[in-house]
């Protein structure tokens, strides 16, 4: 049976719980001819624990992703920890709704593709390391971002940043410029606690239908990436129906 853990996690879901199964193999070893026996369980359980939240952290589950082409999912799992109207000027140039995701140390880090799109360009940014609940984060943080187009209607721009936090230290995007992603697809990771933030425009788009976008988190929620859906597009006829 294969064990779900993600491949972005190399070399670290090796590397560390082999440095901690060496460490609880020689404490064990040390602590029989020198400490109690309780001493011994004790700090072996509390290792143990700690291998097993490691391992926990770099797992990849299965999932299912809506096929509703009308949806925007969640890029990231984690809590929802803002929702305001900005302005995007790198890739957007414009009114955008940015939805802010904390992933803490318990959450799944996989990043997920919210809908289908196609990669335009992706951009590094080298920064700090504040605490990632914190929306400020955004601005000043290590990051990187995805700019993204939908491949269905309409053809809205998006942007999907992956943002390091005061514990991640490393942002993994395994995706290209010009690469096509379809809804749910994986494209990488943050390791050890993150934010995640998805970027979508508010500019009409004049000669399509008209769409609506229905926010459909409030702050405070529990996302999953891939599987809750953030926003839902709306038809409202066309441009000149509208007038």
């Amino acid at each position: 049976m294969r064990i779900p853990l993600t491949k972005y996690g190399w070399p670290q879901v090796v590397a560390f719980p082999a440095a901690l199964l060496a460490t609880m193999a020689i404490y064990l070893l040390i602590g029989i001819a020198f400490l109690s026996v309780w001493a011994v369980v004790l700090v072996e359980l509390v290792l143990g624990v700690i291998l097993i939240w490691i391992l926990s952290f770099f797992r990849d589950p299965y999932r299912t992703c809506p096929a509703d082409r009308k949806l925007l999912l969640a890029p990231a799992d984690g809590r929802i920890t803002d929702i305001q109207t900005v302005q995007e000027s790198n890739f957007i140039s414009g009114d955008a709704l940015r939805i802010g995701i904390f992933l803490n140390i318990f959450n799944v880090h996989i990043n997920r593709a919210p809908c289908n799109v196609k990669v335009e360009k992706i951009t590094k940014r080298y920064g700090k390391y504040k605490n990632a609940a914190n929306p400020y984060s955004s601005r000043v943080n290590e990051s990187n971002d995805l700019s993204l187009v939908r491949t269905d209607s309409p053809k809205d721009r998006l942007v999907v940043r992956q943002i390091s936090g005061s514990i991640a230290r490393r942002i993994v995007c395994k995706t290209s410029q010009g690469a096509e992603l379809t809804a749910g697809e994986k494209f990488g990771m943050i390791k050890f606690g993150s934010r995640t933030e998805l970027y979508v425009s508010l500019t009409p788009n004049t000669k399509e239908s008209v769409w609506e976008k229905k926010c459909l988190v409030q702050i405070g929620d529990k996302v999953k990436a891939g599987l809750t859906p953030l926003i839902k597009y709306e038809e409202r006829g066309t441009a000149d129906e509208r007038r």
